[in-house]
């Protein structure tokens, strides 16, 4: 988990906590982009290992 993805993680749950709707939004967006990072990280990864065995 990315620390986006968790800080994203905490905000939504104080949104719940506090019904602070914007909050929770603001939560699964960060979430989201945590998500997408790693995936392009990963992707990246895939790349430079495929040019590596060449």
């Amino acid at each position: 988990m990315d620390e986006d993805e968790a800080k994203g993680r905490v905000k939504e749950a104080a949104g719940d906590l506090t019904g602070d709707k914007d909050l929770q939004r603001e939560g699964k967006t960060d979430q989201a982009a945590g998500k997408a990072k790693e995936g392009v990280d990963e992707a990246a990864d895939k790349v430079k290992d495929a040019i590596d065995r060449d």
